[in-house]
């Protein structure tokens, strides 16, 4: 066996004190192949079931999930440096999104078609062994994005979680089976990218893939797909902007300010990291938003009162850090010193649109201000970027917030706040920030196939 394709184990380190956490085994390639048989095997009884035995099931796993709330909370500090409160949230999401799915299950019907001589129907059948490859930066949500519809939908799925986050992704699938999901038909991989990750993609067993994460990694993923004529779903890169106008309630939008691009540390792509200001309220702007983002607390995560942790690891602070030359003029928080991968809340000033810190995804606790003259200025400045994921506007004007709504290039935009993602409506980039849908009403549908079949009625 060859050094890349030997086993061995993935040590888990909590960002805020740099302490080993958990080693995991990590997955080899003979490991998916045999994960990919025991799916498939499971898959086809699981799509043989009643749909509402398995709607029952679903809602069984969102409810041993929702008991379990705190302690997966608790184990997604201690491996992604995740503040409390957030954490929280992330595993209720998880919940929300298998009570959403299960009531998808039975209403995935196919249609009627009228024809001449006979009857046409169409069937949405499932796909058959799904590989969710989840990030790091949100584990548990992201994951439940890929595993919860793709189960209502009957298929199995196979999660690949990120190298330095794959706890939560273990417990839910020993939650899994305590709800009484079939065996082997939710399973859990942990492993390298280059390792597990390229066995999932290149497997001829795995119908579809489901990947978050660099846009550089996607396009990877998506050429090997290609060459297979594998499915694929993608969540990419991003590079959002806020965009506030001079109507706008300026306080409101400068409050609002630092938490779009601070939460979860900025590691988030849909954080608001281009802040473009018209021109006429610029310096006013920076007068109300440069309090908000001394007074952001940054510290242990288990802390209530925490808003900002850590980033995930040396080599993304690292990162973060070469963003940010002694040459640039920014405003900034705090942050503490010592073990832990701290980096203070950066807003960058007077910088060129052009500056790699204005025009690539950071990826941490870090923003630009650019001014802007007017409305198709906003808009070109808006759409000045390969990404197209998310965005916000601030403006009291209801045509304006419309046309320019139509006008950025993103796939998922907000009015006078900095909303991106609920389970229950679309989310997807333009450009390269992705390709393909998840959540919403269709979510169930893209791990599905529509078959046609004619019957005829003529003697």
């Amino acid at each position: 066996m060859s050094d890349a394709l030997a086993p061995f184990n993935l040590s888990v380190l909590n960002p805020a004190t740099e302490e080993t956490v958990a080693v995991v085994p990590a997955a080899t390639r003979d490991d998916v192949d045999a994960a990919v048989a025991r799916a498939a095997a499971a898959q086809r009884a699981w799509a043989a079931a009643a749909p509402a035995d398995r709607a029952r099931l679903l809602r069984r796993f969102a409810a041993v999930v929702d008991g379990h709330i705190e302690e997966l909370a608790q184990l997604e500090v201690r491996e992604a440096g995740h503040t409390i409160g957030n954490a929280r949230w992330e595993a209720g999401n998880v919940r929300d999104l298998l009570d959403f799915a299960a009531g998808g299950v039975e209403r995935l019907a196919g249609r009627q078609i009228p024809v001449a001589g006979g009857i046409d129907v169409t069937f949405l059948e499932p796909l058959g062994v799904i590989g969710v490859i989840a990030p790091w930066n949100f584990p548990m949500p992201i994951a439940a994005w890929g595993l919860a519809p793709a189960l209502a939908a009957g298929n199995a799925v196979i999660l690949k979680p990120a190298e330095t986050t794959p706890l939560t992704a273990l417990r839910l699938a020993e939650l899994a089976l305590e709800a009484g999901i079939p065996e082997h038909l939710f399973q859990v991989l942990p492993g390298r990218g280059d390792v597990a990750g390229d066995a999932l993609v290149e497997h001829p067993g795995v119908a579809k893939i489901v990947f978050t994460g660099s846009t550089r990694v996607g396009k990877q993923i998506m050429a090997k797909c290609a060459d297979r004529v594998k499915r694929v779903t993608l969540e990419l890169g991003g590079k959002s902007p806020n965009i506030v106008f001079a109507d706008a309630d300026l306080e409101a939008a400068a409050a609002a300010a630092p938490m779009a691009f601070l939460d979860n540390t900025g590691q988030d792509c849909c954080a608001r990291t281009r802040i473009l200001v018209q021109r006429s309220v610029y310096d006013r702007f920076l007068e109300l938003v440069a309090p908000g983002i001394a007074a952001v607390t940054v510290g242990d995560p288990l802390d209530e009162k925490t808003q900002m942790g850590p980033l995930i690891s040396r080599a993304q602070l690292d990162r973060v850090r070469s963003f940010v030359t002694d040459d640039l003029t920014a405003i900034r928080g705090t942050a503490p010193e010592g073990p832990g991968f701290w980096y203070p809340p950066t807003l960058v000033t007077d910088v060129d649109p052009t500056a790699p810190v204005a025009a690539e995804e950071v990826f941490g606790p870090v923003a630009v201000v650019l001014p802007f003259e007017d409305e198709e200025d906003a808009v070109r400045l808006a759409n000045a970027t390969e990404y197209g994921l998310s965005g916000s506007l601030w403006t009291r004007d209801i045509g304006r917030a419309l046309r320019v709504s139509r006008a950025v290039a993103a796939g998922n935009l907000s009015v006078n706040s900095h909303s991106s993602v609920r389970y229950w409506t679309p989310f997807g980039g333009y450009k390269q920030s992705g390709l393909g849908r998840e959540l919403g009403p269709d979510a169930l549908t893209a791990f599905t196939e529509t078959k046609n079949v004619f019957i005829s009625t003529e003697a």
